[in-house]
């Protein structure tokens, strides 16, 4: 089991000059939390996908100053989350199944990383999710609500989203050859260029991502009632 977590995100959203995955949550770096739920997990490797030019950064400020010993690469990832995602599966040694979570998500958890597990031995490809507690709306270009999906069908996302590691690498070999426009997420990738259904397993509300001040404030409350 490998995973790949994700920290090359600019952080544009938190208005702040540190991207988002190295401010500081308790006394940590965001990034510390998801990489500490991997390195205590059954998963046997991690490459880390930076910014380019954080690597040597992120290999001493984070994966040799909290000792994580499974982080196997770190490496710089590219433009778009999908040229991340696809250094990150280059450089894996081998896996059954590869994990991919983003850096900037540090609730993720032992339960959430093990219905992964059982989820994606059953399903090949997998992501982590909650029911929607809104009732969500699609609009047209001017913002005109056109249709107002029945609710239990409406799941927001989250990572890990987990795969077979030769499924999902086939994937990305097939997406990288033509355009991709719109790739927000890796189920994506194996539904459209793969064809094959892809599950939804239980992650948790707290689950969030950090991407505005609002969330590291959030995010706060849940560690103190932890």
């Amino acid at each position: 089991h490998a995973a790949i977590v994700l920290a090359a995100g600019k952080g544009s959203r938190m208005k702040s000059d540190v991207p988002k995955q190295y401010l500081i949550l308790n006394g940590k770096p965001v990034l510390y939390y998801a990489l500490r739920a991997f390195e205590d997990s059954f998963v046997d490797e991690i490459v880390l996908v930076t910014g380019a030019g954080q690597e040597s950064y992120c290999q001493k400020e984070i994966v040799e100053k909290y000792g994580f010993q499974k982080v196997t690469h770190v490496i710089a990832g590219g433009k778009e989350r999908y040229d991340s995602v696809y250094r990150g599966i280059c450089a894996l040694d081998g896996a059954d199944y590869v994990y991919i979570h983003d850096g900037a998500r540090p609730f993720v958890d032992e339960e959430i990383i093990k219905r992964a597990y059982t989820c994606v031995e059953e399903n090949r490809a997998c992501v982590a999710g909650m029911p929607s507690k809104d009732t969500v709306k699609i609009v047209d270009e001017n913002q005109f609500a056109v249709t107002t999906p029945a609710r239990k069908y409406v799941w927001n996302v989250q990572t890990p989203q987990v795969f077979e590691t030769a499924l999902i690498t086939q994937a990305y070999e097939k997406l990288m050859q033509h355009d991709r426009e719109n790739v927000t997420d890796d189920a994506m990738v194996v539904e459209q260029e793969m064809q094959i259904p892809v599950k939804l397993f239980e992650g948790s509300y707290c689950n969030i991502k950090i991407t505005t001040p609002e969330d590291l404030e959030t995010a706060k409350g849940f560690i103190e009632h932890q």
